[in-house]
């Protein structure tokens, strides 16, 4: 395959004959329609139309995933029972079709695909793009190394949590909760998806006031805790907010992806100066149904490249319905380079009903602590307090780091002891 080739890798399922089927696909992202056109040569279809590279077939179903699509003309097993056939595709698209555009490169792999008749599945797998768009885009501008330097954390994870309540503080009362986790000592703190610029907690009294505590807390103790402001809205907003916020030196930023779109999120990779929290709330609708959507190891290529230095990958034993093996290979692949001359490698964040009992697992799983492990209530909610809160979780993760078991490790560190107790 040639690396001038932007390639994306699928798996379907159709109840028409599968090569029938896998040629609508690469017809109806490229030359083709569902007749031959005067002026559609074979030297054009050659060369921009989407090539068949790979097929592999999969075991077959008896019913279809998804409705509306048309049923079974030749798939019937012995006996007469429809069959719904499935395999793995790898189509590929010449870079002249779309250039190293990232907005016309969803237009390529996705755009009319999913609603295609002949279809009952269709999810995309991967994505493979060519060092022109390595050129094009700036992608995170701190990723790990960044993050780090700026959070004060040399190795292991940057231990964090989420304001709670998500909407009802006020800004002087969000400060308040900023003030007590930055005397436990935390490394990240983010705004909540939930709380923006609403009227009851203005982003710009929030911003002044929160900042105000981290820095006198910096002062105190040389060590500054990031925090990701939630700056989504559009373009103006949000360009207005992260100037505050970098003018006030604070030194993260965050953006609801589904919010402010593949555009915006280019754009705000363009002019930022802090290190960009990418939230995925709205995740589910592009993911849930796994016949359906998207693939997370092929989504966050996207927003890496876009600009972002952290995305969320859910987190282990998660209040979600996203299983453990799904989450890390979406933290592999944060982790993992796109480009041989510019990795783009971010930061990924657990999230989502995370306490100290889940840290040997996450680093076993992972085999790495380049990530942010963010826990609302496995801080919050620790029976001695956030404090203890925080260090039940540095406690969780120095052990898991030197291969001590959680439970030989808690006989001489208390908080640690609290936290297995609690969140049993």
């Amino acid at each position: 395959m040639s690396a001038h080739r932007i390639t994306a890798t699928y798996r379907i399922e159709t109840a028409c004959p599968l090569m029938e089927a896998i040629e609508t696909m690469a017809g109806e992202q490229s030359t083709g329609t569902f007749i031959r056109l005067p002026g559609e040569t074979d030297a054009m279809r050659d060369a921009y139309g989407a090539h068949i590279e790979q097929v592999t077939e999969l075991e077959p179903v008896g019913s279809p995933s998804l409705p509306g699509a048309g049923s079974p003309r030749d798939g019937a097993a012995a006996g007469g029972t429809p069959l719904w056939r499935r395999a793995e595709v790898v189509l590929s698209w010449s870079l002249e079709n779309c250039g190293p555009s990232l907005p016309n490169l969803l237009a390529t792999v996705a755009g009319n695909l999913f609603e295609l008749r002949p279809f009952s599945g269709l999810r995309i797998l991967d994505i493979a793009l060519p060092e022109a768009f390595a050129a094009a885009y700036p992608g995170p501008r701190f990723g790990v190394a960044g993050t780090r330097r700026l959070a004060g954390v040399e190795q292991g994870p940057l231990i964090g949590t989420i304001v709670k309540p998500s909407v009802g503080l006020g800004p002087q009362e969000t400060a308040e909760v900023a003030r007590t986790l930055c005397a436990a000592g935390i490394d990240f703190i983010k705004d909540d998806e939930l709380q923006a610029d609403g009227p009851h907690c203005p982003f710009d009294e929030r911003a002044r006031a929160v900042m105000r505590v981290v820095n006198e807390q910096a002062d105190r103790t040389g060590k500054k805790a990031m925090y990701a402001f939630n700056i989504t809205g559009d373009l103006d907003q949000m360009r207005r907010r992260h100037d505050l916020v970098l003018s006030l030196g604070g030194t993260c930023v965050m953006a609801s992806l589904n919010s402010v779109g593949l555009a915006g999120m280019i754009e705000l990779g363009r002019f930022s100066q802090l290190p960009i929290h990418a939230h995925r709330n709205g995740w589910g609708y592009l993911s849930r149904e796994p016949s359906l959507g998207w693939s997370y190891v092929a989504w966050q290529n996207i927003w890496r490249l876009a600009g972002a230095d952290h995305m969320h990958v859910n987190g282990l034993r998660n209040k979600f319905c996203e299983p453990d093996d799904s989450v890390i290979a979406s933290a592999r692949s944060c982790l993992t380079p796109m480009f041989d001359s510019k990795p783009c490698t971010v930061m990924p964040v657990f999230s989502s009903g995370q306490s100290a009992r889940q840290a040997p697992d996450t680093y076993a799983a992972l085999g790495s602590a380049d990530l942010i492990y963010a826990a609302g209530g496995g801080i919050m909610g620790h029976p001695d307090g956030p404090a203890a809160g925080v260090a039940s979780l540095r406690e969780s993760w120095d052990a898991s780091l030197a291969g001590i078991p959680l439970a030989e490790h808690a006989k001489t560190h208390p908080a640690l002891a609290k936290a297995i107790e609690a969140y049993a």
